[in-house]
């Protein structure tokens, strides 16, 4: 199963750095931009795994084959350029979840292998899974996936908890990988399909209270703004 581990990876770093190059495109970046968008979101989040979990020397300098796969996907796309550009707007999400739910398991099922508690496990999973896109959307000037309104760590972390909670059970690691890929996978794609997203908390300016005390209608702020200088221009006639 280690063989079945090892290639989830590479798929989920050639999904990952594929959606750099992407990314990199629309951003009118040069080949190099694109290389570097494509290298942080492929081994970004697993690095700050290894560091976090104190693994030295991190996964891709013990196995060099990873960069080989970032250089490789990023040739194949500037030769492809042409089908690239001509993707939907929807390929980038769909593909990021698709990396998403890979980096997940892997990231937890490394953290498991190196005698985490579960809770860390998951944490891990979830760090495994966002921290690269989060990394590449920074550095292309865009707010993170993680950050918006749409389902996505939440996704992770779910998958995570399922993963962990199999592997608890002692099934199969053919059933908890599986498990753990539809749960992040499903969740993240039915967020994008359905905008589905967490319930957001913001301030809301109120209104000044009329004269009798009540508060009146919401209103914008420039509207709220007119409002107190009429009450104003009022108290001065009286």
């Amino acid at each position: 199963m280690s063989g079945v581990i090892y290639w989830l990876d590479m798929a989920g770093v050639i999904v990952f750095a594929l959606s750099g190059v992407i990314l990199a495109c629309r951003s009118r970046m040069d080949p190099f931009g694109m290389l570097v968008l494509a290298a942080v979101t492929g081994i970004g989040g697993g690095t700050l795994r290894d560091l976090v979990l104190g693994v030295r020397p991190v996964f891709w300098v013990t196995d060099p084959t990873y960069l080989w796969v970032i250089l490789a996907t990023v040739g194949v796309s500037l030769v492809g350029f042409h089908y690239i550009h001509r993707l939907s707007r929807g390929f980038l999400p769909v593909a990021d979840a698709f990396g998403l739910a890979l980096f997940t398991v892997i990231g937890t099922h490394k953290a498991l292998l190196l005698g985490t508690s579960g809770v860390v496990a998951v944490l891990m999973g979830m760090m495994t899974g966002v921290a690269g896109g989060m990394i590449r959307d920074v550095l292309a000037q865009r707010v993170p996936m993680v950050l918006r309104e749409e389902i996505y760590a939440t996704a992770a972390l779910a998958g995570g908890i399922v993963y962990v909670a199999f592997d608890a059970l002692e099934a199969p690691l053919t059933v908890a990988i599986a498990a753990a890929l539809t749960v992040t996978l499903g969740l993240r794609l039915a967020a994008i399909h359905w905008r589905l997203a967490l319930p957001v908390f913001a301030w809301v300016t109120l209104p000044p209270k009329t004269q009798d005390g009540a508060s009146a209608p919401l209103s914008t702020p420039q509207k709220a703004k007119e409002r107190v200088r009429m009450i104003r221009r009022e108290r001065k006639k009286r």
